[in-house]
């Protein structure tokens, strides 16, 4: 069967299964946790996908990824099936279409913000702003580059705005050029 479709079809039952406990948003939270583990920790999946494990330690394992003893009981709930359906080598697409499913729901767009120092009341009031404009949530990733020297570049929904000081003394040089090679 299509990893695709297996993995869609689990996270539509994740997802249908948690709206209707009211934990959606809990098991959110847990699911993007897991998903950070399988990137960081490629033995996780390793251990997760070992026919010698039993579906007892594979099933701790996963607690343990995805938030440790307070994970909910939909969360644990899912994954004993996945684990009693030989399902497990499918787990992480099934995070990440479960992420993407919410998100969809919650109509939350994801987007990324370079700054050239961390800024924390910078990214809290561009989501503010970009929530406003679209009419709907948004998560900004926070990174640095201190070569942008300073401003930011935010990147949303394809869109890409640079204000950045490096672009703004970029675009500078670039006029300063193209007026000497009229002069010559």
């Amino acid at each position: 069967m299509n990893t695709g479709v297996v993995s869609m079809r689990y996270a539509k039952a994740l997802l249908a299964y948690a709206k209707a406990q009211g934990k959606e948003d809990v098991v959110y939270e847990e699911v993007k946790s897991l998903a950070v583990h399988y990137a960081e920790v490629p033995e996780l999946r390793r251990a997760i996908e070992n026919p010698v494990l039993d579906v007892e330690q594979k099933l701790n394992l996963l607690c343990e990824a995805a938030g440790g003893k307070t994970v909910s009981e939909e969360l644990k709930r899912f994954f004993n099936l996945v684990l009693e359906e030989k399902r497990e080598k499918f787990l992480q697409f099934m995070t990440w279409s479960y992420i993407d499913l919410y998100r969809e729901d919650k109509h939350i767009l994801i987007g990324k913000l370079t700054t050239a120092i961390p800024s924390p009341k910078l990214v809290k009031h561009l989501e503010v702003l970009a929530s406003k404009r679209t009419k709907g949530s948004v998560e900004l990733e926070a990174k640095v580059d201190p070569a942008l020297i300073g401003g930011y570049i935010i990147e949303l929904a394809g869109f890409r705005m640079d204000a950045s000081v490096a672009n703004q003394l970029k675009r500078v040089k670039r006029q300063f050029m193209a007026r000497n090679r009229r002069i010559v």
